[in-house]
């Protein structure tokens, strides 16, 4: 039995990537993880991921100005290639809404060291974290826009979002355990868009 091989990605943050260029920052995205969940994110170093990559440290900084940086990669990574699931247009509007903000704010709530990195990468005043929040809320806006179809009113997917913002900043500064979201974005968006989220 033949197995395809594993598809990298070919872009990171404002650059096209080679394959042997995809293959390093590969490397690195998963030596970062592997990093926090040994040592934690206060302790995480570009250079002591290159080291655990076998990547020269002269070489993760090419890629990777900061720690802010390549922790906020990994998060786009695992949320671009996330694989959505199908929406069923029989569900309420809120039901698909929470489909989405679930997809979205779970995609490394099984990481605790890295979900905790990842809350506070996101909120660095860097060019390229800016970046990658861009890339970030872009496709989430898509998928919430998909899902809802006729009832993605503007005002509906801004708050949408804003509720999935708050709901992780509130996880990251220990307020909210991660448990609670599901429920908790699913009544805000039986409350936002009407009906119930089941």
């Amino acid at each position: 039995m033949s197995s395809s091989p594993v598809q990298l990605p070919t872009t990171a943050t404002r650059r096209h990537l080679s394959d042997r260029q995809a293959k390093t920052v590969h490397k690195l995205t998963e030596a970062a993880v592997a990093e926090l969940i040994e040592v934690g994110y206060p302790a995480l170093t570009v250079r002591t991921v290159a080291k655990r990559a076998g990547v020269a440290p002269a070489t993760a900084y090419t890629y990777f100005g900061s720690k802010e940086h390549l922790v906020a990669e990994v998060f786009w990574r695992r949320f671009e290639g996330q694989e959505p699931k199908p929406l069923n247009p029989h569900r309420s509007p809120a039901a698909r809404a929470t489909e989405v903000l679930l997809d979205f704010a779970l995609v490394v709530a099984d990481e605790t060291e890295v979900a905790a990195a990842v809350t506070v990468a996101m909120l660095a005043d860097d060019a390229e974290v800016r970046e990658l929040r861009s890339r970030i809320g872009l496709l989430l806006h898509r998928r919430l826009t998909e899902a809802l179809g006729d009832e993605a009113t503007p005002v509906a997917i801004s708050t949408l979002e804003l509720a999935i913002s708050g709901a992780l900043l509130q996880v990251g500064t220990g307020h909210l355990a991660y448990d609670a979201m599901p429920a908790l974005l699913a009544a805000v968006a039986a409350l936002v868009l009407g009906g119930t989220a089941s």
